[in-house]
């Protein structure tokens, strides 16, 4: 669907302009095997329904979006442009992309070669539905296409989290995987500060469980460890979060941007 070009969206294109120098192309099928590789990134965060979308930096175009998002955002994928995308992007939310955006550019100009598989972009924004009402999308993205000069292609995964944060300024966060440090909740005038990591990496995994609205029992089987210790893994994720019940733990776990 063509949309007009805001400056919204020429400005974020100077962003990504300035991280990629020259067009790679990829067929399908490529692209296609490289989903199928970073799949990973689908099963870190799903707490209600998500599409995902590969991301072109050089033209600043998506190339591929699931049909899912006809039943999250109600348009069939061959309805959808970047420009149309970000026009519908609420009105108090659109400076916050924008500086996320820029934060996000500015982070990976800076990261080694080696780093850049290990950290994934979060952040959230409303959204308006063909229906014309909002919802709370939740954006998580890693690089899929790169080299020592260029990035290419990113992979997002778009979260429906309206039911967990209805409400609040959205939040932006670099999670670090394979024990790199994360920078949560990243203030916008303020440079990188790695944040201190109040759970260890199995109580990451046992609280995206709890996220996720997996039960004890189902949690326990999964990562192969008795009911007991899972239990206890809860109370100590319960009590360094500083909340008493599981609803205020997701609650905070989103606005904080721990995930």
């Amino acid at each position: 669907m063509e949309s007009p070009k805001s400056k919204y969206y020429l400005t974020a294109k100077k962003f990504w302009r300035t991280v990629v120098d020259i067009e790679k192309t990829a067929d399908t099928s490529e692209l296609q095997q490289q989903i199928e590789f970073h799949k990973r990134l689908l099963n870190i965060f799903q707490a209600g329904n998500f599409y995902y979308l590969v991301f072109n930096m050089y033209i600043g175009e998506v190339e591929i979006i699931s049909e899912e998002c006809e039943n999250l955002i109600g348009y069939k994928p061959e309805e959808l442009s970047l420009p149309f995308l970000m026009e519908r992007i609420h009105p108090d939310d659109k400076a916050y992309f924008l500086n996320f955006e820029y934060k996000v550019v500015e982070f990976f100009k800076s990261l080694p070669y080696e780093k850049v598989k290990s950290y994934k972009v979060q952040y959230d924004f409303r959204f308006k539905r063909k229906d014309g009402h909002y919802i709370r999308i939740l954006h998580q993205a890693i690089q899929i296409d790169y080299d020592e000069n260029n990035f290419y292609r990113t992979l997002s995964l778009h979260t429906d989290i309206s039911h967990i944060k209805q409400e609040g300024k959205p939040c932006f966060s670099l999670i670090g995987l394979d024990d790199e440090p994360s920078f949560f909740n990243i203030q916008l005038d303020q440079a990188f500060t790695k944040s201190y990591d109040m759970f260890t990496k199995r109580e990451r995994e046992i609280l995206k469980c709890i996220v996720e609205g997996k039960m004890s029992k189902t949690i326990a089987d999964e990562l192969c460890v008795s009911l007991h210790t899972i239990n206890t893994h809860r109370k100590n994720i319960l009590a360094k979060a500083g909340v008493k019940t599981p609803v205020d733990l997701i609650a905070k776990a989103i606005k904080e941007g721990w995930l």
